[in-house]
This record gives C-alpha cells, sequence and structure tokens, in this order.
C-alpha cells in the first residue's frame, strides 16, 4: 500500500501515516488496510488493541488507464463497515444502495450512466477494444482463480461452470462469447475453464486482453460470478445473470443464482441509486494530471478521452526518421500504438500496419514502397497551434502536435484531415459554442504559437493604415507546399508594398531567423527597402490589437489574427484560407464552402490536433492545454539543457549542409 504513489491524494484530506514509528507518534483516527487481503488481519488485531475504527479500501470501479502498478489507482472506495465485494456482512456501500435519492441525485446518476457508455469507458481502459462477434451473442465472463471477490461473494469455483452450462442452454442457437480476464490472456493468472469444457462450436473464446465496451455494448445478456463487469452490463442496460452476490446483485436488478441477503432482500433500489452510490458516494478520485481531487464525471471524461485518442491509431506503427529528442514525445502522442523507430531512408519491414513521418515527405525508400503499396497508412505529424512557451527549434516539448492520416495542413496540394473536416463537417450548436469559448479564452489569454516574451511596440502616432508582414522561414514546407507565384519574405513585401501603397508597413522576421536557429531569406537584410518599419523584438501578440491587416503567405499568424478580428489578406494557400474569412489572391478549387469563425476555431483547435499534458503525459482536451500553457508561461525561464544546446541549431545545419537524415 505505501508504494501507491496515489493513495496519498485519494484520501485526502485525511493525512496518510506510513510506518510503525509514524505511526506511534502521532494520534491516529483510524487505521487502513486493504480489503481483505491477508495483510488486514494486522490492522484488525491493532484496530481492536487500540480502539480505532479500521478503515478498509479497494481499487475503484473506475480505476486506471492500464494494468497493475506502472498504472497506479484514480479512484478508491474507503468503508469503515466492511468492503463491497463481502456479502457475508454489511458495507458502506449496500448502506449507500439503500439510502434513497433526490430529484438531483437522481438525474445525476442518469447523466453518469450515459457518460459512461458514451465514454466507452471500463474498471481498467488502456487496452484496445475486444472486438464483437457477427450476429447475435450473450458474454460469458471467466475470472481468475483465488479471487477473493468470489469467496466473498457466496460462491466457488463450479459456479463458473453451471454458468457457462446454463448460458448455452438458455439461449439456443445463439453464440457466447467468454471473455477471459487480461491477466489470464497475459499468463499471469489461472482461469476457470478448462479446455474440455469449451469445446460447444457455438462458443467463441475472447482471450485478447481487449477492453470489453463493444462486448458490453452489444451483448443480449451477461452472465457473470462477481466480476465488476456485470455492474457495467447494467450501466449498458443489458439484462445480467449474477451465480455470486457481487455487490450489485440481490437488489432486484439481476437475475441471482442465490438468494440474497435479509439486508438486502427488504430493499427494491433503482438503478440509479446503485449508480450513485457506487460512483458518487462510495468512490473517491482525482484527475489523472495533477492528482487533485475531482468529480466521477471528470475522471470518467478524462479517461473517456485516453479511450478515445488511442482508438484512433493503428496498432503497430514503423516511425521513420524521428530524431532521439523526438521519440520520447512521439510515444506520448501516439500512445497505445507499439513504434518501431527506424531511419529516414530505411527500408519499411513487416509487421507493421501503418508508417509515421514528420510532416509530408517520407524517405526514399519508404516513398517507393508507397508507390507500390499505395493502401499503406501513413500518419503524418506536425507542431498543433497552440504549442508551448519556447520556440520548438530550441528542443521545447509541445504541447500539442497533429496527427493527419491524408496529408497535412499546409499541404495545399491535397486535401488533409483538417480540410476534410471543415469542408464536409456538419456543425452543431455546441461545436460553435465550444470554438467561441476556446478562442475567447486564447485571445483573453493572449495565447500565441510560441508565447514568447517581447517588448511592446506602439503603433506610430498620426498614421492612417497599418499593416503587418509577419516572416517565415522561407525553406519550411508551408511555403514549398503552399505558397504559388510569391515564395520569398522580399516578394511578399515588394507584393505587399504594391498593393497598398499608402499603408504604414511594417515587417516582422520570424522568431528563428531572429534567434540565430534558423537561415535569414533571400535578400532579408534589404527588408527595409520596402517597408516602414522592421520590428525585431515586439510580441506578434501585441502587434495583433495594433495593426489594421496582415499580410500572410501561409504564416500560422495569419489565423491568430483572424481568431481576434484582424483582416487578413492570403497571397498563398494556408489552411484557414478559402472559407470566406480572408481576402485571398489564390483559390483553391476543394475548398469554397462558407466557415463561420468559430466553425474554423473548432476544427482547427479542437478536432484537428492532439493535446498532451506536460503534468501526466496523457492526453488533454484544448481547453485544458490553454490552462497549462498560462501556467507554464508563469513559471520562470529554465536555462536550456546541455542536449537542448547541442541539438538546437539542427535546423540551421540541415539548411546549409543539405543534410536529409
Amino acid at each position: 500500500m505505501a508504494a501507491i504513489p496515489t493513495l496519498a491524494p485519494l484520501l485526502a484530506p485525511a493525512r496518510l501515516l506510513c510506518g510503525r514509528h509514524a505511526c506511534g507518534r502521532e494520534p491516529l483516527d483510524a487505521l487502513l488496510a486493504w480489503g481483505l487481503k491477508p495483510s488486514s488481519g494486522l490492522a484488525t488485531r491493532l484496530a481492536a488493541q487500540r480502539q480505532l475504527p479500521l478503515w478498509r479500501c479497494e481499487d475503484g470501479f473506475i480505476r486506471s488507464l492500464g494494468l497493475g502498478p506502472d498504472a497506479p489507482p484514480l479512484s478508491l472506495v474507503v468503508d469503515d463497515l466492511g468492503i463491497y465485494y463481502d456479502a457475508t456482512r454489511p458495507s458502506a456501500l449496500e448502506r449507500w444502495i439503500a439510502t434513497p435519492l433526490s430529484a438531483a441525485e437522481g438525474a445525476r446518476a442518469r447523466a453518469l450512466r450515459r457518460l459512461w457508455c458514451e465514454q466507452r469507458v471500463s474498471k481498467y481502459n488502456g487496452a484496445p477494444e475486444s472486438p464483437a462477434p457477427q450476429g447475435r451473442f450473450v458474454l460469458v465472463v471467466d475470472q481468475t482463480a483465488g479471487d477473493l471477490s468470489i469467496r466473498c461473494g457466496l460462491a466457488d469455483a463450479a459456479a463458473f461452470g453451471r454458468m457457462l452450462r446454463e448460458a448455452l442452454q438458455q439461449h439456443p442457437g445463439v453464440t457466447v462469447v467468454v471473455k477471459v480476464h487480461p491477466d489470464v490472456a497475459a499468463g499471469r493468472k489461472r482461469g476457470h475453464f478448462r479446455a474440455a469444457e469449451l469445446q460447444d462450436p457455438r462458443l467463441c473464446i475472447c482471450a485478447d486482453g481487449g477492453h470489453p465496451t463493444a462486448l458490453l455494448e452489444r451483448a443480449e445478456a451477461v452472465f457473470v460470478v462477481t466480476s465488476q463487469l456485470g455492474f457495467e452490463a447494467l450501466l449498458w442496460g443489458k439484462p445480467v445473470h449474477c451465480y455470486g452476490m457481487p455487490f450489485y446483485a440481490g437488489w432486484g436488478l439481476t437475475h441471482d443464482a442465490l438468494p440474497p441477503p435479509e439486508r438486502r432482500a427488504v430493499h427494491r433500489p433503482g438503478l440509479d441509486q446503485l449508480v450513485h452510490a457506487a460512483l458518487v458516494a462510495y468512490g473517491r478520485c482525482i484527475d489523472p494530471h495533477h492528482q487533485l481531487p475531482c468529480t466521477p464525471e471528470m475522471l470518467i471524461a478524462a479517461l473517456g478521452l485516453q479511450v478515445s485518442q488511442r482508438r484512433r491509431w493503428p496498432r503497430a506503427i514503423e516511425a521513420f526518421g524521428f530524431k532521439p529528442w523526438k521519440q520520447p514525445i512521439l510515444r506520448r502522442f501516439l500512445a497505445g500504438a507499439e513504434l518501431r523507430f527506424r531511419r529516414r531512408h530505411a527500408q519499411p519491414g513487416s509487421g507493421s500496419s501503418a508508417m509515421a513521418i514528420w510532416g509530408c515527405e517520407p524517405g526514399r525508400r519508404l516513398a517507393s514502397f508507397l508507390e507500390q503499396c499505395p493502401a499503406t497508412e501513413v500518419l503524418h505529424l506536425e507542431d498543433g497551434f497552440l504549442r508551448s512557451v519556447g520556440l520548438g527549434a530550441n528542443l521545447i516539448d509541445p504541447i500539442s502536435w497533429v496527427v493527419d492520416q491524408s496529408g497535412m495542413y499546409y499541404d495545399a496540394r491535397r486535401a488533409s484531415d483538417l480540410e476534410t473536416f471543415l469542408s464536409h463537417h456538419r456543425f452543431s450548436a455546441a461545436d460553435r459554442a465550444r470554438g467561441a469559448a476556446v478562442r475567447r479564452s486564447i485571445v483573453d489569454a493572449a495565447i500565441t504559437k510560441y508565447n514568447l516574451p517581447a517588448l511592446p511596440w506602439r503603433r506610430p502616432p498620426d498614421q492612417g493604415r497599418v499593416v503587418l508582414v509577419p516572416g517565415q522561414v522561407e525553406g519550411d514546407a508551408s511555403i514549398r507546399f503552399g505558397a504559388v507565384d510569391v515564395h520569398t519574405n522580399v516578394d511578399l513585401l515588394q507584393a505587399v508594398r504594391r498593393a497598398e501603397p499608402q499603408a504604414w508597413l511594417l515587417y516582422k522576421p520570424h522568431p528563428d531567423v531572429v534567434a540565430g536557429l534558423r537561415r535569414a531569406g533571400a535578400d532579408e537584410e534589404q527588408a527595409t527597402r520596402w517597408c516602414d518599419e522592421v520590428v525585431v523584438g515586439g510580441s506578434l501578440e501585441a502587434l495583433y490589437g495594433q495593426v489594421d491587416a496582415l499580410h500572410v503567405l501561409t504564416s500560422l499568424s495569419g489565423f491568430e489574427a483572424l481568431l481576434r478580428g484582424v483582416e487578413v489578406h492570403t497571397w498563398g494557400l494556408p489552411f484557414f484560407a478559402g472559407w470566406g474569412l480572408t481576402h485571398d489572391r489564390h483559390a483553391c478549387p476543394r475548398r469554397g464552402r462558407k466557415l463561420e469563425l468559430d466553425e474554423l476555431a473548432f476544427g482547427a483547435l479542437v478536432a484537428y490536433p492532439s493535446y498532451v499534458s506536460r503534468f501526466s503525459g496523457l492526453f488533454i482536451t484544448a481547453e485544458q492545454a490553454i490552462e497549462e500553457l498560462l501556467a507554464w508561461r508563469r513559471e520562470p525561464p529554465r536555462p536550456l539543457s546541455l542536449r537542448r544546446r547541442i541539438f538546437r541549431h539542427w535546423g540551421r545545419l540541415r539548411e546549409w549542409f543539405a543534410l536529409d537524415l
């Protein structure tokens, strides 16, 4: 118990004391034991000797992302009477189940049931979903041999054989799926079914250790002894047959093979009471990112996000050309997939279901392989639009990346996942409201892609129209694949000067160029010939509020300015052009749908990127990412590590020596 890192925050505000000496020095309010494990016997004796209450704790009903010590519990139940799986005596959970609910509590329980199913969560949430068979089926759930909940649930090993036989008898002509426990599937423990019992041709053995939601969603009925999957099946609205006496049996909500204890038989609670008791009244939850107390709704949503994000990726992925400092980042953003890292120009191997590359240009051998196997799935990765506090060229880890399975948002040669979404998604009122809220949060908090500190800039007095031209790194793929007839910063300045001869023209070089991390563009030192002022140290965020318009080639600053209501002119084909929100010099035939600004914001900031927490390494929402960026910006700047100092000039070295590694 002392080795569980989340135990103390789950018990808060109680303070946890560990060890004989610590417990001997201070007065105690209670002793803590883990369920009915053998170690709880000592706690029971000590509680009697010291006349202290004994609390028994166990994993909560929505525990964690994965199994075992690598995924410590995020929810806990604490019982001062017994423990929920022990039907031989009362528990605090039984007391809560028998307690009537208010109208608000009933509504909350119903909302929790809907949320559980919408988010497709279970007790453990790290594995891919076990596929449900075609056609009609019922589900039979095995458990690990020796599980305390079996004996304490008034059952034995023989109950599993009876359960399987009756499932076959009661559902003739229907497939019977036997779900093997994940620990049994992994070879760590034994189950209850012998090979001789599994010979019926109607049996389908599910031994992949997978997530059970697809099976629970489609099963006609669920058969359990004492497994928690019986409770989850009730949440999914399925008939449940119990061959033991788990906490959810004996109340009239399940088909029970055993008579219920008298203390349960006198009550007939509804499903809402069971759900509220188990998930709200009995359990304690912490959020997975900061380990602070949270509601079960927040934990379900957080784990549901992990489930939905992990479901997006193929199981086995070969990743080409990712440098050592990017590999841990890739593992976070493609969590749940098995990654195999290869050099950029390596020959693709066998056994992978997809390839991952940075940007949109594969290495030579991968390009040749894709020509021969065009159906191969390729994941294109790039920085998201709310990246970090600090430059990516300084190897500052990102808080967002995009993973595009069609192309890349800056590559106008073909449709990206973002363009397809913006072209065809049917935006709901909720989508637009969320896009508006995210946009307002970004504007109010002055969030940009890199969130760099900078000196303020003041608009010249008595000037009429003030126009900003942001510079770009000319070797970037966004120019190579998004420009049409203007390709350099100086060419753009000249074009804008011709278009707006009377305006006060500002030019702001790209921050990577200013920092010396990337090479300046062709003739960029002559920018002063074509503009009225070069702003080197000014903050882009401060400039947005003081200029009348932006002219961009493909720069993301045009999107940031749009979010702030600034007039934007595009000279290339960036992702935000062509939707009726910008003044465009060129048209993209694939685009033409008129979007509202909040629809563009929803697509580009909520639906398209993946966000990962700096604290937990788990997926977070766009709203949580904004909160983390604000907290990050308030932190004092940290000196660059040796690794970052060595590799921060990698981009410039590649430009100078035309490296293609």
